[in-house]
């Protein structure tokens, strides 16, 4: 049996404390135990439907062809591309391209730097301005379509002309519940949510498979669509092949937002508890000097 008499040795203000910290203790284990037994028979309840993890559950029963069409990405106003011409007679195209620059920093001006070809940036009217042709509209077009554009009007005084364009820029963030979160750079002009998905890591067990986010823009406005991975017919939805600086965001499902609450209550009643315990310590402390001074 706990005992508040005054003995020297034992300093009852510290026992009172070491009491109070005790009961928070137990207190804080059966919140524990009872979240621990709640998430359990959440778990057991929906054990009877299918698993929440896993992707296309309906794959078997869909029968409509995945899209093959508008999956290139279209130019839009700040864009950056990597366009290069050459033929058989690099002397007939050169002044198609931009010279070559170096790319050394002033700190590392006497540090011998590979030259690189410089690119183009697309202004706010959706124009590049190249060498010879000047002032090129690309906005709203694919790579191909301004290869196709370029090559057509080198090839007026150039036969063999070999364009090449590449939208350097292509990146996509990907956000939440996944193991990598960040930003992913894109080398190839077909790539899926799925793609994306992969590259960050694959969802955590926590993540919300059938509302997954995607904010895009499109002709300067912002849109957004949601994908749902339980469903095959995910595979046919405008926003199943990214296009450049996607947003895409996995949301937490119930069972991280519970443990977070959780979490956050916990803190928050540990630092109160903590102040109260402190508080009845120090006034434990003063009556027992004022005990002992009578």
């Amino acid at each position: 049996m706990f005992s508040l008499r005054y003995n020297k040795t034992c300093k009852p203000a510290l026992e009172f404390k070491t009491l109070m910290l005790f009961l928070i203790y137990q207190t804080m284990n059966f919140q524990k135990l009872l979240a621990v037994g709640l998430i359990a028979l959440t778990l057991v309840s929906c054990s009877t439907k299918r698993s929440p993890l896993t992707y296309f559950e309906n794959i078997d029963e869909f029968t409509e062809p995945a899209p093959t069409g508008d999956y290139l990405a279209k130019i839009q106003p700040g864009d950056e591309l990597f366009i290069t011409v050459t033929s058989t007679i690099q002397e007939t195209t050169a002044l198609y391209n931009l010279p070559l620059v170096n790319p050394a920093t002033n700190a590392l001006l006497n540090v011998y730097q590979t030259p690189q070809q410089q690119t183009y940036i697309v202004d706010s009217d959706g124009c590049i301005t190249a060498p010879i042709l000047g002032k090129v509209h690309v906005a709203g077009l694919t790579t191909e379509q301004i290869r196709d554009k370029i090559t057509a009007e080198i090839e007026k005084d150039v036969n063999d002309a070999l364009v090449r364009v590449e939208l350097v820029n292509f990146k996509v963030d990907v956000a939440g519940e996944v193991a990598r979160p960040g930003t992913i750079k894109i080398t190839s002009p077909r790539f899926s949510i799925l793609d994306a998905l992969s590259a960050a890591g694959d969802l955590t067990v926590y993540g919300e498979r059938d509302n997954i986010l995607v904010i895009r823009e499109e002709n300067g406005k912002k849109i957004t669509g949601r994908i749902n991975l339980n469903d095959a017919e995910t595979l046919n939805s405008p926003f199943y092949y990214v296009k450049q600086n996607d947003y895409i965001y996995v949301e937490p499902n119930d069972i991280r937002k519970a443990n977070s609450k959780y979490n956050q209550d916990n803190a928050f009643k540990l630092s109160v508890i903590s102040t109260i315990v402190s508080a009845a310590s120090v006034i434990a402390s003063l009556v027992i000097a004022l005990t002992v001074n009578k």
